[in-house]
């Protein structure tokens, strides 16, 4: 599953570019999703309850120790489905995300066979899940805070046991409906761009002079002498 999440990764970055990118929660080995990162710099921050060598900080994710408006992309891998507050920190994603940014969600799909066994095992699958966000939810919320929705890439048509290895130098099985094994896929890629909408100022219309009629002068109050 982390080698197709990667190999998608590489896919969904090609057009992102910029100084800062942002990976907020850990998800497998450390930046194995960021492989094709275009921007400047890059870094990881993990929750502040699963402190780990592989992040470069570990925070709160609803309230991050970044500047407003500071990134040019925010990858959320499954992130949501761990915390509490999930749109808490959509909303602190939006904060630190610059206009015209990219948001890139990672996320399991509630009624597909992953979903199903999620909810069968009372400590979450994969371990520690808190609940399961179907995308279209999550593009609600983004859609409210004035994002649009580009890409929706659906994956993992395999079921959550078993499977087969990829063979080397071949794209990951889990990427592509199989005619022999038609399951439902079981996650989804989410990527949108935070759209800003300048003002423009509407000067005062000057009114024009009214003009006289039939030639004639219009009538003052004012006398000559």
């Amino acid at each position: 599953m982390l080698q197709a999440e990667s190999e998608l990764m590489v896919e969904a970055l090609d057009d992102v570019f910029g100084w800062e990118l942002l990976q907020l929660g850990l998800w497998g080995q450390r930046k194995s999703l960021l492989s094709g990162c275009r921007t400047r710099r890059h870094a990881v921050i993990a929750n502040e309850k699963l402190r780990s060598t592989d992040s470069d900080v570990a925070a709160r994710l609803s309230q991050l120790p970044i500047a407003n408006a500071s990134v040019d992309a925010v990858v959320l891998p499954h992130t949501l489905e761990f915390e509490t507050d999930p749109f808490a920190v959509v909303r602190e994603a939006d904060r630190v995300l610059a206009g015209e940014g990219h948001l890139i969600v990672l996320g399991f799909r509630p009624w597909s066979l992953w979903g199903f066994r999620s909810r069968a095992i009372s400590r979450g699958y994969p371990p520690g899940l808190k609940r399961m966000l179907g995308v279209r939810r999550v593009a609600d919320w983004l859609e409210l805070l004035g994002y649009d929705v580009g890409v929706t890439r659906n994956y993992l048509f395999t079921p959550p046991w078993g499977g087969t290895a990829p063979r080397p130098g071949q794209p990951s099985p889990l990427l592509r409906r199989g005619w022999i094994k038609p399951w439902p896929a079981g996650a989804y890629l989410l990527k949108a761009r935070k759209r800003v909408y300048t003002l423009t100022p509407i000067r005062p219309r000057v009114r024009e002079r009214a003009q006289p009629i039939g030639g004639l002068v219009k009538p003052t109050t004012r006398t000559s002498s």
